[in-house]
C-alpha cells in the first residue's frame, strides 16, 4: 500500500461519484501533496483547471508542484502569468521571486518579493528574504544587500566535477523522433564511424543541437541515447551545477565543466532546461547574467579550446527565452522541436514501456490511436496506472488465497487512457502565441506546421 493511500481512496472513491465537486477535489489534492505524490496531484490539479481554467489559486499550487518535481521552467511560466493577472496572488510573488533567485535573476526577484509582501504581509517567507538580502544595510556582512550584489568580495570557490556516466540506453529504447536521431547522426556517430569521408569535407565530429518542446516528451532520454549509441561519456548539467551566489564563480563553473568533457572525448554534453544559463541578454537585470551568457557562447565556439568529439546538447521547454546569438552556426546550429509523438511512435513508446512486464496480447495500434497529444511521460504515466490498478487487484486475489500474478490487458490499458488528459496542451497554448506572433525568421514555423495555422 502506497503512503498515504488510507486517507486518499475514500476521496477517489466520492470524487467518483461526483467528478464536478471542485471542493473535494481541491481536498485530493491537498492531500496527495501532503504526502509528497507530486505526480499524482499534478494530474488532479490538471484536471481540476480543465474545469476552473479561470483559478488563479490552482494555477499556483501546480506551480508549486512543478517546483516539487524541479520542473522549473513550467513553473515559471505558471508564474509568469500569475503576478500579470489583473490581481495577482500575494504568494504567486514570492514563488515567482525564489524561481528568479534559483536562476540569478536577484534584483528582479526582491522586486518580486516586496510586491507580495506588501499586498499580504502574511505570505512572507524568512529564509528567502534572508537569501536576498531584504532589510541588511551596507554595513552588513552579507553578500547580497537588497538584492545588489558586493563585487569585489572573494567568496570561496568551486571546482565541481561532474558525474560522468557510460549510458546503456540506445536509439533503440526510444520511440520515434527519426528526424532527430538522423540530425544526431550526421553530428556525431557518422563521423566517428567514417572518418576519413568526413575528413575530406572538412567536418569532424560535435557541435550543438537545441532541443526544445513540450515537457516529458524525451528529450533528456534522447541526449542519453545519444551517448549510449556511440558508447562514450555522457555529462547531464542541470543549473545547480553551475550557478553560484559568488560573483565570476558560474563561468568558473561553466568552463570546468566544458574542460572536463573536453578531456573525456568523445563525450555528449547535456544542458537541461537550458534557458535559465543562456536566457536573452536583454532580459537579463544585472551583469553577472549577462556575463555567464557570454562565456557560455565562448565555450560553444570553441575558439581557444578544441570541441572536436564534442556533442552538446540542449533542452529547453521555453526556447522563446533563449539569446538569439546561440542560434548562430557554430553554436546550436540546429534547433530541433520534438513534438508530442505521433501514432506510430506511440506505438514503439507503448512496446518498450510494456517489454518485460506480464501481459496478455496488446493491442498497440488501438491504445495509440486512443492517445492523440500524449507525450512519452504520459503514455509512462498511463502505463504505471494500469499496472498499480493490477497490483491491487493482484493484492485481493492472493488475500482470498486465489493466486496473485494478473497480467495486463488491452482493455486495462484504454480504460485508464479514458481518464488520462495530455499534459501537451498547457504547452502548445503558451507556444501558439510566440509562433504566431514572435517567429522572427521562422524560428517556430515546426510548431505552426504541427498546429496546423
Amino acid at each position: 500500500m502506497a503512503l498515504g493511500d488510507d486517507a486518499i481512496a475514500p476521496l477517489r472513491a466520492a470524487l467518483a461519484v461526483s467528478p464536478g465537486n471542485g471542493p473535494l477535489r481541491d481536498l485530493l489534492i491537498q492531500t496527495l501533496v501532503k504526502f509528497a505524490r507530486w505526480d499524482e496531484a499534478e494530474t488532479e490539479c490538471r484536471a481540476a483547471l480543465a474545469e476552473r481554467p479561470d483559478a488563479d489559486s490552482l494555477k499556483l499550487q501546480l506551480a508549486e508542484i512543478f517546483l516539487k518535481q524541479n520542473k522549473a521552467s513550467a513553473a515559471l511560466v505558471l508564474c509568469e502569468t500569475l503576478v500579470k493577472a489583473r490581481e495577482p496572488l500575494p504568494a504567486a510573488y514570492i514563488l515567482y521571486a525564489r524561481l528568479l533567485f534559483e536562476r540569478g535573476e536577484v534584483s528582479t526577484a526582491v522586486a518580486m518579493y516586496k510586491n507580495g509582501i506588501e499586498a499580504d504581509p502574511a505570505v512572507a517567507d524568512t529564509d528567502l528574504a534572508k537569501e536576498l538580502g531584504i532589510g541588511r544595510t551596507v554595513d552588513s556582512d552579507s553578500f547580497v544587500v537588497e538584492g545588489r550584489e558586493r563585487a569585489g568580495w572573494n567568496g570561496p570557490t568551486s571546482e565541481p566535477v561532474a558525474d560522468i556516466e557510460r549510458p546503456k540506453t540506445t536509439f533503440a529504447d526510444v520511440g520515434g523522433m527519426n528526424t532527430v536521431k538522423d540530425e544526431i547522426g550526421l553530428k556525431i556517430i557518422l563521423p566517428l564511424q567514417q572518418p576519413e569521408l568526413f575528413k575530406a569535407y572538412g567536418k569532424t565530429a560535435g557541435g550543438g543541437i537545441l532541443l526544445y518542446g513540450p515537457p516529458g516528451c524525451g528529450k533528456t532520454h534522447m541526449a542519453r541515447a545519444t551517448a549510449g549509441e556511440i558508447k562514450s561519456n555522457f555529462i547531464s548539467i542541470g543549473i545547480n551545477d553551475v550557478l553560484d551566489m559568488w560573483i565570476g564563480n558560474s563561468e568558473k563553473n561553466l568552463h570546468a565543466i566544458f574542460e572536463q568533457a573536453r578531456e573525456n572525448k568523445p563525450c555528449v554534453l547535456f544542458f537541461d532546461e537550458v534557458d535559465a544559463l543562456g536566457g536573452r541578454r536583454t532580459d537579463a537585470v544585472h551583469s553577472g547574467g549577462r556575463n555567464l551568457i557570454n562565456q557560455f557562447l565562448a565555450e560553444l565556439d570553441g575558439i581557444q579550446q578544441n570541441n572536436a568529439d564534442l556533442l552538446i546538447l540542449a533542452a529547453t521547454n521555453a526556447p522563446w527565452h533563449v539569446d538569439p546569438a546561440f542560434r548562430r552556426p557554430g553554436r546550436f546550429d540546429r534547433v530541433l522541436f520534438i513534438p508530442p509523438p505521433d501514432e506510430p511512435a506511440r506505438r514503439e513508446i507503448l512496446e518498450i514501456l510494456l517489454r518485460g512486464k506480464p501481459c496478455e496480447t496488446i493491442d498497440y495500434a488501438a491504445i495509440a490511436a486512443k492517445t492523440p497529444e500524449f507525450s512519452g511521460a504520459d503514455l509512462s504515466g498511463l502505463v504505471n496506472q494500469a499496472i498499480e490498478q493490477k497490483l491491487r487487484e493482484a493484492l485481493s486475489s492472493i488475500k482470498q488465497g486465489a493466486g496473485g500474478l494478473k497480467p495486463l490487458t488491452t482493455k486495462d490499458l484504454l480504460a485508464v487512457a479514458k481518464t488520462v488528459k495530455p499534459t501537451t496542451k498547457e504547452w502548445f497554448a503558451t507556444a501558439r502565441n510566440y509562433a504566431l506572433y514572435s517567429n522572427q525568421g521562422g524560428a517556430y514555423d515546426d510548431v505552426l506546421k504541427y498546429l496546423k495555422l
